[in-house]
């Protein structure tokens, strides 16, 4: 046995729970049991999480991936059984290497031999590096009963999974196992009066009863090749489900998180940001009665005398800051246009409407002016205050993007606001894979079989155009290791992971088995019914900040054909940027465009069919195809600002047919 004690952690799963804590009665039972055995177990903690993969699977993660400091054994209770949000299964067993069925039998073998309604349950036993990982139901009886079938066996199975050398373990023979367990051997004519087999007692696999084996093999989730199988064991076709465009950007949009506000100045950094906030103008605009022309201020009056006449010039008013003197009484002021009017002055007269009369001995100034109009009205040529934004008006509202064209900034700017509460940006890696990809700039010649990035530079551009800041993951290795290594660095530096490769069904198409068993991610989808792009892949995995605070990655893993990879970034990335820093309407825009010739389609799948759109003479958008589609055909790229969106089907689509196309690029001009 083991000198030191085993480190157990409890994980319950429930909804009910997670929201009031008192309502849990499983935790504390297990918890005893644990203390039954207390020489050998130590419950390292005992956790409430909610009913959701994701935090199940975040929660495994993190007990088990730290090599220095891992969980021996951990127990879920909850989300076993039938109902619709019981998912437990399907978040722990992508995350199982080895899975362990022998366990799964002893739990149901003891549970039936007490209800028949065990056979509702449905428990799923395995290894995560050195982590042996078992479910149970979340009922507080049938949590203890299956823990109780176990756990005398569990040490050995943790200590070997562990590492610990299974000579030594073994040394004594199964009947030392068994004392040390302290279980009791029982005679195999014995085992014909039990039920089902095996009791909840016995070492598993040594008594003599062959364990049931079933002919099919029913996946609760489809689940990627395991690196470690020979090229014969693998998946001969996808397991995953094939989704549509539609729904699969609806999985996108669902999984992705929800936009994060932050604090960030005024200036030109914040373009592209939408803000989370309504704006509230600190000040009028204009703050002050302003001019609207070159001209004179005057005092006018219904009842006072006529404008028209000679006036003495009393001062000087210009468009910049300082103090104004009043306006006396029959005397008038020299002012520029959005110049404060001088306090006593109610209009302007236009410098086109007088003559100079006189200038001061110096020469410098107008001392007499004649104003030859007597028809200037009270507030003439006045801008009023807050004439063109009043104190406190909303001037934008929560959801407004600040565009490029600069309106909103110049609006913020003008009245008065230092800062605003934006939705942050997501930062975006790219990463390339495979040992065959070398870096498009290196010098010489390929060798047989190597070829040039071209993905990460063109989606990096594409980032770029879109408005988002993009780190360069540089291109990672086809080795489970050095794969895993390089996704865990880049989750540490970005909240967006894009892949160019690795996705198909190629013995080294390493992504998925990597998201799925190495990072505990979970695969939204694989596959997709589009041409090109079918194996994109979109996942997401968790991750814990430097603070300590668990947070989601997203993992876009792209075809490595350079059109498929566009087309898919274009599809599928870009909104799930813009879902993620609030822009609305998500991805690209749409318009209907004419088609300059025929065009074939696909019998199967949906083609993104690459084209060029020009605006004609007739007002029209036209659509021309930009070549051989072929998704490795780098060529077809050329031009292309728009994805006609080609339905499935037989035969031709005619020349002045119209279909929807996703607009990617600038639209030229008349052609």
């Amino acid at each position: 046995m083991a000198t030191s004690k085993l480190k157990a952690a409890i994980l319950i799963v429930s909804d009910t729970a997670f929201k009031d804590p008192s309502t849990d009665e499983s935790g504390i039972k297990l918890e005893n049991v644990f203390s039954d055995q207390a020489n050998t177990w130590e419950v390292k903690y005992t956790l409430i999480i909610p009913d959701d993969v994701n935090a199940i699977q975040q929660h495994i993660s993190q007990c088990c991936d730290d090599e220095a400091d891992y969980i021996n054994f951990i127990i879920t209770t909850g989300g076993t059984g039938f109902a619709v949000k019981d998912r437990t299964p399907e978040a722990v067993k992508p995350m199982i290497d080895r899975e362990a069925p022998g366990l799964v039998y002893a739990m149901l073998a003891a549970s039936l031999a007490k209800t028949q309604f065990a056979m509702m349950s449905r428990p799923v036993a395995g290894i995560r590096k050195k982590t042996l990982i078992l479910t149970v139901p979340g009922s507080p009886k049938g949590a203890v009963e299956n823990l109780e079938a176990v756990i005398k066996q569990l040490p050995h199975a943790c200590m070997q999974a562990a590492g610990v050398d299974s000579r030594t373990l073994h040394a004594g023979g199964i009947k030392k196992l068994e004392q040390e367990a302290g279980l009791t051997s029982q005679p195999k004519a014995d085992h014909h009066h039990h039920h089902h087999g095996h009791g909840p007692g016995h070492s598993h696999g040594l008594s003599g009863h062959t364990i049931p084996k079933a002919h099919t093999k029913p996946r609760d989730l489809p689940i990627s090749n395991d690196p470690r199988a020979g090229p014969t064991s693998r998946h001969r076709q996808s397991p995953y489900q094939m989704f549509s465009v539609e729904d699969a950007t609806r999985l996108i949009i669902e999984h992705t998180p929800s936009p994060v506000p932050v604090r960030m100045p005024v200036d030109g950094a914040l373009v592209g940001h939408v803000l989370a906030e309504d704006i509230l103008a600190r000040e009028a605009v204009p703050a002050y009665r302003a001019s609207i022309v070159d001209g004179y201020a005057i005092t006018v009056s219904s009842e006072g005398p006529s404008t028209k006449g000679t006036f003495a010039v009393a001062s000087v008013s210009h468009a910049t800051p300082g103090q104004v003197p009043t306006l006396e009484p029959g005397t008038i002021a020299r002012i520029t246009t959005g110049a404060p009017l001088p306090p006593g002055a109610t209009s302007v007269v236009m410098v086109e409407d007088t003559v100079l009369s006189s200038m001061t001995e110096d020469g410098h100034e107008e001392e007499i002016v004649e104003i030859l109009t007597d028809e200037v009205r009270p507030d003439e040529n006045v801008r009023q205050v807050g004439s063109d934004i009043k104190y406190g008006e909303t001037v934008l509202r929560k959801g407004d993007e600040i565009s490029a064209v600069g309106g909103e900034l110049g609006l913020l700017a003008s009245v008065g606001i230092p800062e605003v509460t934006v939705f942050e940006k997501p930062i975006v890696g790219v990463m390339s894979t495979g040992d065959e990809v070398v870096e498009h700039g290196r010098p010489g010649d390929l060798r047989l079989g190597e070829v040039r990035d071209c993905n990460r530079p063109t989606i990096m551009a594409a980032i770029r155009g879109w408005g988002f800041d993009v780190v360069d993951l540089g291109i990672a290795k086809d080795t489970p290791g050095a794969l895993e290594q390089a996704l865990r660095d880049a989750m540490r530096k970005v909240s967006v992971i894009v892949t160019t490769g690795g996705v198909s069904m190629g013995e080294l198409d390493l992504l998925k088995p990597t998201i799925e068993r190495s990072l505990g991610g979970t695969i939204h989808f694989g596959r997709v019914s589009m041409k090109p792009g079918k194996p994109t892949t979109f996942a997401t995995v968790p991750f814990k900040n430097n603070a300590g605070d668990p947070e989601t990655r997203l993992i876009f893993s792209l075809p490595g054909n350079p059109a498929s990879a566009v087309v898919t970034s274009h599809l599928f990335l870009l909104p799930s940027l813009h879902q993620a820093c609030g822009i609305s309407p998500a991805g690209l825009p749409q318009a209907v465009v004419v088609l300059d010739h025929e065009f074939g389609l696909d019998k199967v799948r949906a083609e993104y069919h690459r084209a060029m759109v020009v605006s004609k003479a007739d007002g029209l958008l036209h659509a021309s195809s930009t070549g051989g589609q072929r998704s490795s055909r780098v060529g077809s790229l050329k031009g292309a600002n728009a994805l006609l969106c080609l339905p499935a089907g037989d035969g031709m689509l005619a020349k002045g047919e119209r279909v929807k196309a996703l607009i990617m690029g600038r639209l030229l001009g008349q052609q």
